[in-house]
C-alpha cells in the first residue's frame, strides 16, 4: 500500500519533533535573555497577540471538521494547514516572550486557583501529547490513507481544540497580572 510507505517515510521525523519541540520549548522557557546579561526588551505585546492565534486556531479546526463533513477535502485540508501554521507561530511567540520577560504569578485564590492551575496543567500536558497526534493525523490524511486518518481524527480533534481553547482561558484568567 503507497500511502503505508508514505507515512513510514514521515515517522522517523514525527517521533523526532514529537520529542524535540517539549524538550527544546522547556529549555528555551528556562532561559531569560536578561539573566545571561542581553539587554533585550520584554516582548509584554506579545501574549494577546498569541492568546488571539490560539482562539484562530480553534475557530479554524471547527471550520476544518466542517468542511469535511461537508465534503470539502481540499478547504479541509487548507484549514488544518493554517492550523498548524497558527501553532507553530503561538509556539514562537511564547518562547519568545518567555525569554525576554520575567514570569507571570497567577493571582486569584480559592476555588479560582484550582480552576485555573487544572486547566493550566491540562492545557500544557496536552499541549505536549498533541503534537504526534498532529503529526500522524496529518500526515495520513496527505498519503490517501483516508479511513485511519479518519479514525486517529477523532482523538486529534477534540485533544488539539481543548488545547486551543484552554490557552486562550489561560490568558483570560492570568492577564490581569501580567506586568508592563
Amino acid at each position: 500500500m503507497e500511502s503505508l510507505k508514505i507515512e513510514k517515510k514521515y515517522n522517523i521525523w514525527i517521533w523526532i519533533l514529537s520529542i524535540a519541540i517539549p524538550v527544546v520549548v522547556a529549555i528555551l522557557f528556562s532561559v531569560n535573555l536578561h539573566d545571561l546579561g542581553y539587554d533585550v526588551k520584554p516582548l509584554s505585546f506579545l501574549p494577546p497577540i498569541y492568546a488571539t492565534i490560539n482562539g484562530i486556531t480553534a475557530v479554524l479546526l471547527v471550520a476544518a471538521v466542517s468542511a469535511i463533513k461537508k465534503g470539502n477535502a481540499k478547504l479541509h485540508e487548507r484549514l488544518i494547514k493554517v492550523c498548524i501554521a497558527c501553532s507553530i507561530a503561538f509556539l514562537g511567540m511564547y518562547v519568545a516572550y518567555h525569554m525576554t520577560s520575567v514570569e507571570t504569578k497567577f493571582g486569584g485564590e480559592g476555588a479560582l486557583r484550582y480552576i485555573y492551575f487544572f486547566i493550566l496543567i491540562t492545557h500544557i500536558l496536552l499541549s505536549i501529547i498533541i503534537i504526534p497526534f498532529v503529526l500522524v493525523t496529518f500526515v495520513r490524511g496527505i498519503s490517501g490513507s483516508y479511513e485511519r486518518h479518519k479514525k486517529l481524527a477523532r482523538i486529534t480533534y477534540p485533544m488539539w481544540l481543548y488545547v486551543a481553547v484552554t490557552g486562550v482561558i489561560v490568558y483570560l484568567m492570568i492577564s490581569p497580572y501580567y506586568v508592563h
